[in-house]
């Protein structure tokens, strides 16, 4: 039952214990007319209409403290904490319940922070699981004098030998950050952005790269080189869309002063498909931990309240 039904429920039940003392009053006037200026009956029946009346507001909002505890102990938290809500809003004047609503709801948030950090410890146990297997395929690489964190780049699609070909190359940082590295060789296009497509005309298309240390180049005795990173933002989806299109066969454009088109190479593919896998279980991870760490913080807060509490009442 929705919150505005409640309300209307509840009220109509006020109403009638209303109406129903008014009609005792009215025919006690009309068939006994002899007691029709008896202040002492008047008031009497005026008496039992406010008591019927403050009666049945404060039983209803014990009863709604009655629900919001067997809801919190059967564990529907939500339904518990919107039978609180409503004792303020229906019962403005029963301040004991609305106080006892006020030290369940505390109970309650207890019990949520607590039951989610159970959740998160058991999905990280489970995901720390997949993640011992699936580093197998990757290779840790981090310069201790640049690097606060390494990075983990596909085995399948080799870091150091992938200067070697035109294509795509990526990697996941510690945190589960992705990136994409389009590396170019012996063409001098200045290129900043890439697009990738497949058979069927669809395709992604990066940000463009400008940045310095995004995008460098560099020449050798025998080639010169044009290698660019595009991560957050910049990077668009491209991870995922060869992700999608693993089993195709892409094409990727490197787009400068002009274009120049080259195919994936199957291990290119692969080895983006598992960066990205990576990335999505290393940023699950993070949020995890994350939300467990908030529902600590919030299980601290409401202990050292509770405990202010009990000093103030001394």
């Amino acid at each position: 039952m929705s919150l505005k039904a409640i309300f209307y429920a509840e009220y109509i039940c006020i109403f009638a214990i209303e109406f129903v003392a008014k009609q005792v009053i009215f025919c006690t006037l009309i068939y006994f007319p002899d007691m029709r200026n008896t202040f002492h009956m008047l008031s009497l029946w005026l008496m039992l209409l406010f008591i019927l009346s403050c009666g049945g507001r404060g039983s209803g909002a014990r009863a709604y403290i009655t629900e919001a505890r067997t809801a919190y102990e059967k564990g529907n938290y939500s339904l518990a904490k919107l039978k609180i809500d409503s004792i303020k809003i229906l019962f403005p004047e029963a301040f004991d319940e609305i106080d006892a609503g006020f030290k369940l709801m505390q109970e309650i948030r207890m019990a949520e922070n607590r039951r989610n950090i159970t959740y998160c410890d058991s999905m990280l146990r489970e995901n720390y699981a997949v993640l011992n297997k699936m580093l197998a395929d990757f290779d840790y690489v981090r310069d201790n004098r640049y690097q606060e964190f390494g990075e983990y780049w596909p085995k399948i699609y080799p870091h150091r030998s992938s200067l070697e070909r035109n294509g795509l190359r990526s990697g996941v940082r510690e945190k589960g950050a992705l990136f994409i590295e389009s590396v170019l060789s012996g063409n001098v296009i200045q290129h900043n952005r890439i697009r990738v497509t497949a058979a069927d005309d669809s395709f992604v298309e990066s940000g463009v790269v400008t940045a310095d240390g995004l995008n460098y180049r560099f020449n050798t005795l025998n080639k010169n080189y044009e290698i660019v990173r595009y991560t957050g933002n910049d990077e668009r989806g491209v991870a995922a869309y060869i992700h999608t299109y693993s089993d195709s066969p892409l094409t990727v454009h490197f787009i400068g002063n002009r274009t120049v088109r080259v195919p994936l190479t199957d291990a290119a593919i692969k080895g983006i498909s598992r960066s990205y896998e990576l990335s999505t279980l290393l940023l699950d991870i993070e949020q995890l931990k994350f939300e467990k760490e908030r529902s600590e913080v919030l299980i601290r807060y409401l202990e050292s309240r509770s405990d202010s509490l009990r000093m103030g009442n001394r």
